[in-house]
């Protein structure tokens, strides 16, 4: 009986070769896992539901007497941005999970499947989308029960909230990045907290810019942490669509279009 043989290679050209339809459905098969695995191990949600409710407790009964005079007056300046540093803090976790994942050798199977070459790397990513939505309504809910009340309306919140999930979705590529080129868990962690603190705390997310050194200044003024802060409170406070809102949208366009090509490449060069 004569066999029939694959030539090497021939499944590379498959996955080279995947339409853009196949492409979604096969991200979304991988996010549908991810999903199942956060529901087997509920545990991975421990960040995004506790330290939404820790932070803003702490943040503003420490801070708000002292730079705005009272609680009441500090929460629509801290809530937008507890929010953005807790949702972007968040997605660390998708390059730690993924390089536990590539350490037990799961990516390796993948990629020997016939199916998009980004799709597992998407799919994770699109899961951890559930986590980001879960910190942000923890947060908006502390907020409303510590008395926040925004006068942008229900409406504009939730716009606010869609637009801190597409950007944090966007800079975990970043984290997957580290995920893929490093070594260890622990190095993922290192590399992603170096970077990360310096563009969360030094920015406007927690007391006004003006308070600062000059120098300090001009550096908080083009973090784009701090656009994305401003476009959430211009948002979730006064309802209106600032410059800032574009330059968030733009730079979490640039983050993928930049980032997404570089892991999908190391992924395929690591595993």
């Amino acid at each position: 009986m004569q066999s029939t043989s694959i030539k090497p290679g021939a499944d590379r050209q498959l996955k080279k070769y995947t339409s853009f339809g196949q492409t979604v459905r096969n991200s979304l098969t991988m996010a549908y896992r991810g999903l199942l695995k956060i529901r087997r191990t509920p545990e991975q949600l421990f960040d995004v539901t506790l330290q939404p409710i820790i932070f803003t407790l702490m943040f503003t009964y420490i801070f708000g007497g002292a730079i705005s005079g009272d609680v009441a007056n500090y929460l629509p300046v801290i809530i937008p941005g507890i929010l953005v540093q807790t949702v972007i803090t968040t997605s660390i976790a998708t390059g730690v999970q993924l390089r536990e994942d590539m350490d037990k050798g799961v990516f390796d199977r993948f990629k020997s499947l016939p199916i998009a070459r980004i799709a597992p790397l998407a799919g994770a990513l699109l899961a951890d989308t559930i986590r980001y939505t879960i910190a942000t309504v923890l947060t908006f809910t502390m907020g409303y029960i510590m008395g926040y009340q925004p006068d942008g309306g229900l409406g504009n919140v939730a716009i606010a909230a869609l637009l801190v999930i597409v950007c944090s979705w966007a800079i975990s590529w970043i984290f997957a990045f580290f995920g893929v080129i490093a070594r260890t868990v622990s190095s993922v962690q290192g590399i992603s907290m170096i970077v990360l603190f310096p563009l969360t705390f030094l920015s406007n997310a927690f007391v006004p810019v003006n308070t600062m050194p000059g120098w300090l200044q001009w550096f908080v003024n083009i973090n784009p942490i701090s656009h994305l802060v401003t476009a959430v409170r211009d948002l979730a406070n006064a309802g209106t669509f600032g410059q800032d809102l574009a330059v968030s949208l733009i730079g979490a366009a640039v983050i993928v279009a930049i980032f997404a090509p570089l892991t999908v490449r190391a992924y395929m060069r690591r595993t």
